[in-house]
Order: C-alpha cells, then sequence, then structure tokens
C-alpha cells in the first residue's frame, strides 16, 4: 500500500508486508509512546482489524496482535490503559469512511493465521535499558539485568542478599505488574533448578518494587520486554511473561486492614482509599 494514515499521537505507513507506526512527541502524547518512537509491525503478527466507534467524535482502528507476537504486549499481560495501547490508532469521525478502507485493505493482506506464535515478530526496544524503581535501580545490557539496592526503601532481605546479577541465561520469565496498581513491580523469573521465590516482591531479591513517581510504565514495561524478548532467545525452556499471582485472601484481608488504618490516621485520602481497596479485592 506504501499509504500513510495520521491520527492522534500516531501514523501509521501501510506497507506490503507489515505496518510502520510512528509516535508523535508531544507533550499530550503519552510517554509510553514517546518512549518507544517506532514501531514495524509484520503482517503475519496481526490476528485481526477492528474498526469502532471511540469517544468524543472519534473512531478507532485497532490491529489485534498474535500472542507471543510481540514482547511488549506479552509483559504488559492485559494491564495497559486503552490510551497506552500502541496498536490503536484513534481518528477523528469524519475520517471513519478512510479508516475503513485502510482497514479493509489491511485485512485483505492479512495471513489468516490466528493462534499464538512460537517467537517474537515484533522487535523489542534494544538494551542498554534503565529505570529507578522505589528500592532499587535496574539496569540492563542485553546479556544480564542488575539491581542495585537504594539503602532508603530496600527491605533487609534485600540488603542481606545484597546487589544482583541475573544472565538471561538463568531466567524463564518476567513478571511486570503496572506500577498504576497497587503492589507494582517487576520480578524476574528463574530456570531450573527451580528456586523459590518470596511471595511478596519486595522481600525477594529477583524482584523492584514501584512506587509514585518510581518505574512508571514508559520506563519499566520496554525494560521488562526487552528482558522478555532475550530471554525467550537464550534457548528453550523459556516461558511466556506471567501476570502476578493471586494473593492468598487471608492476605488480602490484611492488607485491606492495614490500607483501612492508614485511612483513618489521615495518610490515605478516601479516593486513594477506595481505588486501592478495589485493586485488593480484585486480586480475590
Amino acid at each position: 500500500m506504501g499509504d500513510v494514515l495520521a491520527g492522534f499521537h500516531a501514523a501509521w505507513e501501510f506497507e506490503s508486508d507489515s505496518v510502520l507506526i510512528r509516535f508523535e512527541r508531544g507533550i499530550r502524547t503519552p510517554k509510553l509512546f514517546q518512549s518507544l518512537g517506532g514501531r514495524r509491525v509484520p503482517l503475519e503478527a496481526i490476528e485481526a482489524v477492528t474498526l469502532t466507534p471511540g469517544r468524543r467524535g472519534t473512531v478507532v482502528l485497532h490491529a489485534v496482535p498474535r500472542v507471543g507476537a510481540d514482547p511488549l504486549m506479552d509483559a504488559a499481560a492485559g494491564q495497559l490503559k486503552e490510551g497506552c495501547d500502541p496498536y490503536r490508532l484513534v481518528l477523528p469521525a469524519d475520517r471513519e469512511t478512510l479508516a475503513e478502507y485502510y482497514a479493509d485493505e489491511l485485512r485483505a493482506r492479512l495471513t489468516g493465521d490466528t493462534g499464538p506464535v512460537e517467537r517474537h515478530l515484533v522487535a523489542a526496544p534494544e538494551a542498554p535499558l534503565r529505570f529507578k524503581a522505589y528500592d532499587g535501580k535496574a539496569a540492563f545490557d542485553g546479556t544480564s539485568v542488575s539491581f542495585r539496592w537504594f539503602w532508603t526503601g530496600a527491605s533487609s532481605a534485600k540488603w542481606k542478599a545484597g546487589d544482583q546479577i541475573f544472565p538471561v541465561t538463568g531466567l524463564s520469565g518476567v513478571e511486570w505488574r503496572s506500577p498504576e496498581v497497587f503492589e507494582g513491580h517487576l520480578r524476574l523469573l528463574r530456570r531450573e533448578p527451580a528456586v523459590a521465590q518470596p511471595a511478596q516482591a519486595d522481600q525477594d531479591p529477583a524482584a523492584v518494587v514501584f512506587g509514585l513517581g518510581y518505574g512508571p510504565v514508559h520506563e519499566s514495561l520496554p525494560f521488562a520486554a526487552s528482558v522478555l524478548a532475550a530471554v525467550r532467545a537464550s534457548g528453550p525452556g523459556a516461558v511466556t511473561a506471567v501476570p502476578a499471582p493471586r494473593r492468598d485472601p487471608a492476605d488480602i484481608a490484611d492488607r485491606i486492614r492495614h490500607l483501612g488504618e492508614l485511612h483513618e490516621a489521615g495518610l490515605v485520602t478516601d479516593d486513594e482509599f477506595t481505588r486501592k481497596k478495589a485493586e485488593l479485592l480484585a486480586e480475590l
């Protein structure tokens, strides 16, 4: 096709075998898009294409990636908000006819394969990458991940274990929990021999925890995707990213009780209490 369809915050260039997505760098553009810059998505990585009404006089062209095709979406594990989904192109409603034309053209060029893929088809963000978490600094050089603990935030368990270095050949996957929800973190999952890892990320030397202003999505998610891609390329035995496990109901109850105490003490606002309580209940 070779044509360009420009929307809010991004433009899609349709090529014979792929879609090149270029993101704007304006102040209103989501920081994740600015961090990604651009992405080339092979047509074989796309499962379906939809065009639906959006909000406030817009339409949304959505390319649905196949499971396993994109390390970024694998790492996100469904936690991205709609506005930060790199596969959604939002356009003014008066461009619906044009968008429908491109949607039909794109559908006609899809391979028809809809199942999971065994290898990543979309390139991950390139290393080296780094970001600051609440309890430490995470760095990835393409072959190993390192965690350097902060004395102001790291637990005694992490200080006792010391700074950590994890070669990707010793990892089996990545667990990313968005910093925009309660108990956000990045945890590295290990290969055989199986290593028992603490349930709580703040006690696990193979994890860094997020917090207000720490580990933002536009820094920690590309990091997680890059590590995941390296792990998957390192050989057999690697697994895909996994969502954070559901907590024990008793643990959830204790945390809600503690949250209530913080609320009564005036350390948590009404809105924060309501939101975080709902997040905890959603884990049951």
